[in-house]
């Protein structure tokens, strides 16, 4: 099974920043706007069709409410496309406390609504991830027994907060937490990689997602750790649509590891740590 573990199916006509700053340099442009209506709405058949095309097996949709950022993705956008093909597609809840309260509640009812994960987003959100605002969603993830995903690195985009990506401030949340399940995004993508690295390897319950990080280049931004030990602690995930599926999955088939590894990034991970996958 191949799980791509990090997709935004934004809606258009509600994205802050323009689409060519959203899809990125290396995105499929023309493949992702064949996916819309005239409205901007995603179209569930055609999304469908592309990742069924592209070879994945499960793909996890965020939404995402960050108005100072990138713009308003609400969960109630992704549902028909999950209604659509409820085997491949599952949804990742978002809070933010600057629009959410009590956090507690709007994760209940986006968790109620079949989201199988938290993410928080705390550079376009504003807030630091261990900020106490937090703290009853990441209580609520470990009552109903779901992952926290948490954005790590810098953000380009306007409106970020990018020392908000530091996974150093991860350490907090797992002191507090210590049974929470948590999945770095982006694997510390940028200054941060040995920090996030750090993590996953000597917690049990800490994970990496490699969404946003271009296959060929992991040996380089793990040199310190070796590709293998990286790998036993790393998800799949392309954050698309600024990356292909099909191009990336080969990618990692192309990295050297053996079977048993890269079965396990391409989905053998993810589905330890998401139960609901």
């Amino acid at each position: 099974m191949i799980v791509d573990a990090h997709v935004h199916v934004a809606h258009l006509a509600r994205l802050k920043v323009p689409w060519e700053t959203w899809i990125g340099p290396a995105g499929d442009a023309a493949s992702w706007a064949a996916l819309y209506d005239d409205e901007g709405a995603p179209i569930p058949a055609a999304v469908s069709r592309y990742f069924a095309e592209e070879g994945v097996d499960r793909v996890l949709m965020f939404c995402e409410y960050s108005p100072k950022a990138t713009g308003w993705q609400t969960v109630e956008d992704v549902l028909p496309i999950v209604e659509h093909d409820p085997q491949r597609f599952r949804i990742v809840a978002n809070v933010n406390p600057h629009v959410h309260h009590p956090v507690a509640r709007e994760l209940d009812r986006q968790l109620d609504l079949g989201a199988v994960a938290l993410k928080v987003h705390p550079v376009h959100a504003g807030i630091a991830p261990n900020d106490r605002e937090l703290y009853p969603a990441y209580a609520r993830c470990v009552e109903r027994g779901v992952p926290l995903i948490v954005h790590t690195g810098p953000s380009f985009f306007p409106g970020a907060t990018s020392r908000h990506g530091d996974p150093v401030l991860i350490d907090d949340v797992l002191r507090d937490f210590p049974d929470l399940t948590v999945v770095l995004a982006h694997g510390g993508r940028g200054w941060s990689y040995d920090a996030a690295a750090s993590l996953a390897l000597t917690r049990e319950n800490v994970w990496l997602d490699l969404a946003g990080l271009p296959p060929k280049r992991l040996p380089t931004y793990y040199a310190s750790f070796g590709l293998d030990r990286i790998a036993r602690r790393a998800i799949f995930g392309t954050d698309s649509p600024s990356a292909t599926p099909a191009r990336n999955i080969a990618a990692i088939r192309d990295l050297g590891l053996s079977e048993e590894l890269t079965d396990a990034v391409l989905g053998g991970n993810a589905a330890r740590v998401f139960p609901r996958l």
